[in-house]
């Protein structure tokens, strides 16, 4: 059953959300794999899963009573760079699967349809007032426009993934700390958060919350950098 925004909120302030997410090329994917994966992490403490697609979605649902933002990844031929839940399509099928929260893509870059990120969030928020909606964000810049939008939560989701903040500090805590005191949103520290040690300085910045992913739920990426010192 999805939770009310003010408990969602509240559940998951001050802890950590998990990723649970494997494409199809990956060797992970599987719509059981992530619910099992999503039970892990809940049974060491985590407050909230971050899934990709309806159908991971509703297992995870199955197996576990957390707080999800809802993300599907879609490739467009005309935009192929936005992917992350990038037209309404996509967020009529995470609201109806009933997400507590929805991620989208919010750079600054032309979504599918020719659409900016302006035109289609006014679309979703009229469609959807009450659904909380988090902007996956890459800079400063973004983050503040994302909460001007109106969005409820800004992350930092796309932080080096555009191509005019690629190669920036990561994690990229001076963009945390800046929308932490200027935004006025909540916000989600998320993006190459990798040691325990990234997560407890995210958190102490001031961040509502924070979604780890790849550290611990992408044995091949784990295992690639523990091979990488044998060479």
């Amino acid at each position: 059953m999805k939770l009310g925004n003010e408990e969602t909120l509240q559940r998951i302030k001050g802890g950590l959300i998990v990723s649970c997410q494997a494409l199809p090329e990956e060797p992970l994917h599987s719509s059981f794999i992530m619910g099992r994966m999503a039970l892990a992490a809940s049974q060491a403490g985590a407050v909230g899963i971050r899934a990709n697609t309806v159908a991971d979605i509703k297992e995870i649902r199955n197996m576990v009573d957390l707080p999800i933002i809802g993300i599907i990844k879609k490739v467009y031929d005309d935009c192929p760079d936005v992917y992350i839940t990038p037209t309404i399509a996509e967020v009529d099928a995470l609201t109806a699967c009933g997400v507590e929260i929805i991620a989208t893509d919010a750079t600054r870059r032309d979504r599918p349809g020719g659409e900016t990120i302006e035109t289609f969030f006014s679309k979703v928020r009229a469609k959807f007032p009450d659904q909380l909606f988090m902007a996956d964000c890459s800079n400063v810049e973004e983050g503040m426009e994302a909460a001007a939008l109106g969005f409820d939560l800004i992350g930092t989701t796309m932080a080096s993934y555009t191509s005019y903040t690629r190669g920036c500090p990561l994690p990229p805590f001076d963009m945390i700390e800046y929308l932490v005191k200027n935004c006025g949103k909540p916000v989600v520290a998320e993006g190459n958060i990798i040691t325990p040690e990234h997560l407890r300085h995210a958190m102490d910045l001031g961040v509502l919350t924070a979604v780890v992913g790849s550290a611990i739920t992408r044995p091949l990426e784990i295992t690639k950098r523990f091979v990488a010192v044998l060479k």
